[in-house]
């Protein structure tokens, strides 16, 4: 599966950038939201974001933030993406893309067929789609769940703008869902895991070997 681009999300130390590094992986994500086991303050992120290698693009996840803390991010640390995984309608989506000169994507969770509305409307605001598992209902975490969803709702579906995969990939899954789908990006935080918020080496490499080895995908 030549040219998938894989984001290894909320990565806590520079031995994790230096984990994904080592990889072919394509973006990393730093995790703002604080209720989540993979947060980051802003002196955190900023050393994490500094130890990432040229070409290694970084992605700042917040969840509903306002401009005082996306300007506090994008002050403190050289950002190439901002990724909004909250309830931000279209309006704030272009607001905060205008605002800070940055790429944003947009994550959009799917349980049904009833999710898929949205996904158009976003990509008219959005530079990319996150393309994620719905959160149960009483979840604290709006990703990064451990959860996947049926990934025949968005087979062989094409939108305005690129989109990327998430929701409960793991090494070992990774390749099907990408033969499935056709994804050409994949996002994984709890997959690559050895507990919540510890990354895994070894389980890094393995998701992107297996994301990006080659292979044609399956076109149903």
């Amino acid at each position: 599966m030549p040219d998938i681009r894989v984001k290894i999300c909320g990565l806590r130390s520079v031995e994790d950038v230096a984990a994904v590094a080592a990889t072919k992986a394509a973006y990393i994500g730093l995790n703002f939201f604080p209720k989540s086991p993979r947060y980051v303050n802003l002196a955190e992120a900023r050393l994490l974001a500094l130890a990432a290698p040229l070409g290694l693009a970084k992605v700042a996840l917040v969840v509903d933030a306002d401009d005082a803390l996306l300007d506090a991010i994008t002050e403190a640390m050289p950002l190439d993406m901002l990724q909004l995984h909250g309830h931000e309608p279209p309006e704030r989506v272009a607001e905060i893309r205008a605002r800070y000169g940055l790429p944003v994507m947009k994550a959009i969770g799917v349980a049904d067929e009833g999710d898929l509305a949205p996904l158009l409307e976003y990509s008219l605001a959005a530079d990319q789609i996150l393309v994620d598992a719905k959160p149960p209902k009483n979840a604290t975490l709006p990703g990064g769940n451990g959860l996947t969803f049926d990934w025949r709702l968005v087979a062989q579906r094409r939108w305005l703008k690129p989109w990327m995969l998430a929701g409960g990939l793991t090494p070992d899954n990774v390749a099907e869902a990408i033969r499935l789908t056709n994804a050409r990006q994949v996002d994984v935080s709890s997959g690559v895991e050895s507990a919540p918020g510890i990354k895994d080496p070894a389980k890094i490499k393995a998701f992107v070997t297996a994301a990006t080895q080659d292979g044609p995908p399956i076109l149903r």
